[in-house]
């Protein structure tokens, strides 16, 4: 359930293979890069599209680090054992951060990525327990416990990036997790009949109960509230708190190098507008899952290009961070 690129129908993922270990050196880094490439390519076509807008300097660390979390995403929904995947996933990434990565492509450009930018091991660290949190099913409360997983989730993906463009600033690292759990709640948004259908829910347990609806009833038998008002509600409530944290995540596009702004005001630009696709269907999750037309996120990204930062809003500028992201700001 994050933000991490899609996958494609049918990809079965590799083994971990965690018998052998090859230092990290500049031999065949170039290969290992087209391979992380090549990994988007067939299963994240919109990120590879996406990332032509970012800047050269960054496009192939930005490849190693997403195809990394592809391949952990895909390790954990494939596996039998989840919460084995997990724990092999964390003794995965102490080889990397070792600098004696297992012998494949994306270990090997991701252990260069992290030497080369100065990646923390904490901020992946969340990613990574963000994948334990869907393997252990857990529950969300509040808003706050949302938050939380949004936080591991995205926001620690939107940390790394912002880490790759250069700036390491607290208060621009606050605006990339705005706009990391403002993407997740949106996605939460669109996935709610989805993930029913898999027999989870994501929106916040009491936010349902105050409006007369039991969460387990609700997954269970998600036709039953076709057109239903109260799970409207809810998620409309939702796409609210999504759209402010859009807005402060603005606020920080202007604190990035001139050359990222525009891949970032894309991302953000079609992403809120799935928003707005929902709403137009009245929020009612059985009517279809929303998206954005081709057509639509051409005028999307030309707007990004034309235009790649918002108007500056010093007073959200300077907002610290969320508390459920507090702890991303090492």
């Amino acid at each position: 359930m994050s933000v991490s690129p899609p996958k494609p129908e049918g990809f079965v993922p590799a083994p971990v293979r965690s018998g052998e270990h090859a230092p990290v050196g500049p031999s065949d880094a170039d290969a290992d890069i087209r391979a992380c490439k090549q990994i988007l390519a067939v299963g994240s076509k919109s990120f590879a599209a996406a990332s032509l807008l970012l800047p050269r300097r960054i496009r192939g660390a930005a490849a190693a680090f997403y195809a990394f979390c592809r391949v952990a995403d895909d390790l954990v929904d494939f596996s039998d054992d989840p919460n084995a995947a997990v724990i092999e996933l964390g003794a995965r990434l102490d080889r990397i951060y070792a600098r004696t990565p297992d012998p494949d492509p994306v270990d090997r450009a991701f252990a260069r990525v992290i030497e080369a930018h100065a990646i923390p091991r904490e901020v992946v660290d969340a990613l990574i327990e963000g994948f334990e949190w869907d393997a252990d099913e857990r529950e969300y409360e509040t808003l706050s416990d949302l938050l939380g997983y949004c936080a591991r989730v995205a926001s620690a993906v939107g940390v790394v990036m912002t880490l790759l463009m250069g700036p390491r600033e607290p208060l621009t690292l606050a605006r990339a997790c705005d706009l990391g759990a403002a993407m997740q709640l949106t996605n939460i948004c669109r996935d709610v009949a989805e993930d029913a259908g898999r027999g989870r829910s994501y929106l916040p347990a009491s936010w349902l109960r105050e409006r007369g609806v039991e969460p387990e009833h609700f997954v269970a038998n998600p036709s039953d509230y076709a057109g239903d008002e109260r799970i409207a509600a809810v998620i409309e409530a939702l796409l609210r708190e999504a759209d402010e944290l859009y807005l402060r995540a603005d606020a920080g596009i202007a604190m990035l190098p001139r050359d990222s702004r525009a891949a970032i005001r894309a991302a953000r630009l079609i992403y809120s507008d799935i928003g707005r696709m929902i709403r137009a269907q009245a929020c009612d999750p059985t009517r279809g899952r929303a998206h954005t037309s081709k057509a639509r996120k051409l005028w999307l990204l030309t707007r990004a290009l034309v235009r790649p930062t918002p108007k500056h809003d010093p007073d959200r500028a300077r907002l610290p961070a969320i508390h459920e992201c507090e702890f991303l700001l090492v």
